[in-house]
This record gives C-alpha cells, sequence and structure tokens, in this order.
C-alpha cells in the first residue's frame, strides 16, 4: 500500500480534458484553472498561467468531485476495520472527493456530538470530505426518535439506521414526519426483519444447495411499498439504499411516476453479481442485501436506464481477513467498494451500454450532492467560482484490482483479481491535489 500523493500548487491548469459538469449539461474539451480552493476559470480555448502547475488532462475526463452517500468507516468502535482517515484516504484514491457516513458505529452516531466528532476527524485527516447521516433512532433501535433536529443543526446530511430496517410502522411515520420538518433525507435499510431472522443469503437455488438460511426479495419489497405509502401525505424525502430486488425498483418507478419524493441506489456488487457467486461458500460474496439472481441485477440495470435508479453508491462496508475467514453463516455482511468502484461501475453500465460517461457522473456527483443537500454548497457541480473539487478519470486505463494495495485497512473485496478499465488518476479536494 502506498499513500496518495499531495501536489505542492496553489494553482493548478488542468489542460485539454472532456470537462463534464452535469449540473449545467456541458460537455466540451476545455482548460480549467484552479486558484486556491476555487475554480478560477473554465475554457474552450487555451488558458495561458506561467505560474500553475499544468497537468494533461488529453483522454481523460475532468469531472466534478465524486460523491459517494453510503459509506461505513467504522469510527467510533471499530477502528480495527478502518478509521475516518483511512477511509478518506480510501474516497481520494478512488476519485471521490466527498463521502457520507453512516452511523452504524459503536456508540452509533445519534447525538450532535458524535456528528462533531466525526466532522472534526475528517478535517483532521485532511484527505476527503466526510459528512454524516444520523441515526434517526436512539441506538439504532428502532423505538425512540434520535435528536434529528440538533443533528441536523450540527450538519447531518441526512438519516437512517442503516444495517437495520426502522420496522415499527408508527416510528417509522414519526420519522419521516421529523426528517421532513428539517428538510433532510431519510435513508431506509428496506429489510423486513421477521422474514430474514437467521439468514445468509438470497433464498433460491444456491441457498438450497448450500444448506443456508434464505432470504427472500420480498423482505425488501414490502418496506419499499410501506414506506412510501406512509410519505405519500407526508411528502418526506425518501431514499432507498442498496436496491437488490428487481421488484423494489418497480415499486419506486411507480411511486416516482406518480410523483413521490422518492429515489434509490445501487452498488458495484449488486449490478454485477448474482447468488452464485456465494458458491463454495464464499463469503466475499456475503451482502446486506444479499446478491440475487440475473433477473434482479437486469431489472436494477434497467432503473439506471430509464432513471428510477439515481444514485450510485458503494455500501463500503470493511471487515477483517478474520472475521471474513469464519463459516458463511457466521461471517459479516459487506464489501468494500471505494476504490475500485468506478471502473465497476463502467463494467455494469457502460459497456453493456446502458447509459454514457456523461450520465454515469451525474449519478456519481450531482444527483447524491442534491440527494443530501451538497449542491447549495456548490459540491456535485463543476463552475468558476465554485469550489475546487474534481476529478480526472482516464477511461481508457486498464488495470487489476488488486485488494493489497488500499488504503482501506480491510480487504473483503469480491473483485479481487478482475481486469477493469476506467480509474481516476487526479482527486482535487477544495483545491489540494492528489496523484493516485
Amino acid at each position: 500500500m502506498r499513500p496518495v500523493q499531495l501536489l505542492d500548487a496553489t494553482r493548478i491548469l488542468l489542460r485539454g480534458g472532456r470537462v463534464l459538469d452535469p449540473d449545467h449539461d456541458f460537455d466540451a474539451q476545455a482548460d480549467v484553472l484552479l486558484v486556491g480552493d476555487r475554480v478560477e476559470r473554465i475554457s474552450t480555448s487555451p488558458i495561458a498561467d506561467s505560474q500553475a502547475l499544468a497537468v494533461d488532462c488529453d483522454g481523460c475526463l475532468v469531472t466534478p468531485g465524486l460523491i459517494d452517500p453510503h459509506v461505513h468507516l467504522r469510527e467510533p468502535g471499530a477502528e480495527h476495520k478502518e478509521t475516518i482517515r483511512s477511509g478518506a484516504e480510501a474516497a481520494i484514491a478512488g476519485g471521490f472527493t466527498t463521502v457520507c457516513c453512516m452511523p452504524n458505529t459503536t456508540p452509533a452516531i445519534d447525538l450532535p456530538s458524535l456528528v462533531d466528532f466525526v466532522q472534526m476527524r475528517a478535517r483532521e485527516a485532511g484527505f476527503a470530505r466526510v459528512f454524516c447521516v444520523g441515526a434517526a433512532t436512539v441506538g439504532r433501535e428502532g423505538r425512540r426518535l434520535a435528536p434529528i433536529g440538533a443533528m441536523a443543526k450540527a450538519g447531518a446530511v441526512g438519516f437512517s439506521d442503516d444495517g437495520a430496517c426502522v420496522a415499527d410502522p408508527a416510528v417509522m411515520h414519526r420519522v419521516l414526519l421529523t426528517c421532513q420538518s428539517v428538510d433532510r433525507v431519510f435513508m431506509q435499510h428496506c429489510q423486513e426483519p421477521t422474514m430474514t431472522e437467521g439468514a445468509a443469503m438470497h433464498a433460491g437455488v444456491v441457498s438450497a444447495r448450500l444448506g443456508l438460511g434464505g432470504w427472500p426479495s420480498v423482505a425488501e419489497d414490502l418496506i419499499v411499498e410501506r414506506d412510501l405509502r406512509l410519505n405519500r401525505a407526508i411528502g418526506c424525502r425518501w431514499h432507498a439504499q442498496h436496491l437488490s430486488s428487481g421488484d423494489s425498483v418497480e415499486i419506486l418507478r411507480r411511486a416516482r411516476r406518480e410523483g413521490a419524493r422518492a429515489s434509490g441506489e445501487a452498488s458495484p456488487h449488486h449490478l454485477l453479481l448474482t447468488h452464485d457467486a456465494c458458491e463454495n461458500y464464499n463469503t466475499q460474496a456475503k451482502m446486506n442485501p444479499p446478491l440475487r439472481t440475473s433477473a434482479d441485477v437486469e431489472a436494477l440495470r434497467a432503473g439506471v436506464a430509464d432513471g428510477t435508479i439515481t444514485v450510485l453508491a458503494t455500501d463500503h462496508a470493511p471487515h477483517t481477513s478474520s472475521e471474513k475467514s469464519r463459516d458463511f453463516a457466521a461471517a459479516p455482511f459487506g464489501v468494500v467498494g471505494l476504490e475500485c468502484a468506478l471502473p465497476l461501475y463502467a463494467k455494469a453500465l457502460i459497456d453493456t451500454g446502458i447509459i454514457d460517461w456523461p450520465r454515469m457522473i451525474a449519478l456519481m456527483t450531482i444527483e447524491p450532492a442534491r440527494l443530501c443537500g451538497l449542491d447549495h454548497l456548490g459540491l456535485g457541480k463543476l463552475a468558476e467560482g465554485g469550489p475546487a473539487d474534481l476529478s480526472v478519470i482516464e477511461p481508457g486505463a486498464e488495470w487489476t484490482i488488486d485488494s493489497a494495495l488500499f488504503r482501506s485497512l480491510s480487504r473483503n473485496c469480491p473483485f479481487d483479481g478482475w481486469r477493469v478499465r476506467g480509474r481516476c488518476r487526479l482527486t482535487v479536494v477544495g483545491g489540494r491535489a492528489f496523484r493516485n
């Protein structure tokens, strides 16, 4: 593992790249001049600046900094798996300038002081920007509402009990009302818990052959349907995390057509893998929600294609090698994804002709920025006078995923050894440029 390299420059000139700004539908070959922490100029004519560090971006995409609204950084409480610092550096290595961390830490992020703690640790690290998604209920136990208003004032950009579903409909109703009152998105982990007790993977022929507890897709569908009905009269911004079921995509599609303030996200593993990856008790393929069928994969891709799914999110979930070495039923759910997500999305969505690069960049920049209210800070955009948060991507770069080289502290990656195409070469956060 080698650290990302910080370039010593306060003026940076990105020359001749294909500049994409999905917020303004800008797509042209251009130069971009960064001065300090702002974008000074974007020009389709060459920019002359002898004082700037010039970076040749020929053959590269110059985009707003990538944003991942769903990561697990494990701090506080499980720093042996990941810290805010290591996760923020892993984000930089993958081209992400901003990540939003989930509250399933120990203790859960259910107080303003814990939101402050995460923000302080992120500033100390000095890599990617880190924003908090606060717990919706105390201890993520689904019983009593956490101080949502106070956490929002402290900087929480959304709320979720991720890793657990808010299963009680009365509690869920109050959560939606409260999130609406503070204008924050609620992100639901869609899992009806009584249907998934003892489940280790998708309920199907593979789980039956392996003798493992099956997790039916309807356990996801029921929560999506229930929440959307609860939210009809409330109108809170509601977001389905890590969708895995094709039927859930259809439920969300219907709701959006009817005008619901609802959105959904897809992760690399659910766009590329099926439950067949769990054969031979491969714990690297143990996910929550689980990998499902090829029909579900196709339905997720179709949801991206028609705009039902508007966000790509890794669900970066670090675990130690010893934990993943347990037997399948006892091993933890999850996969690390920040450092290899970009080419995996490209493999699932661009190489298959589902969408093009400009749309994929939108799903990784302005769409998650709008979801979490970060667009008001200028994030997710590439505009003169805006923050100097950029990703310089070489779409044709071929490389082999090697989890041993990850900046993350964990190595639980089912894509280890895959040959992929597309890599971020330079990540700029607030004018600080890191060469990957």
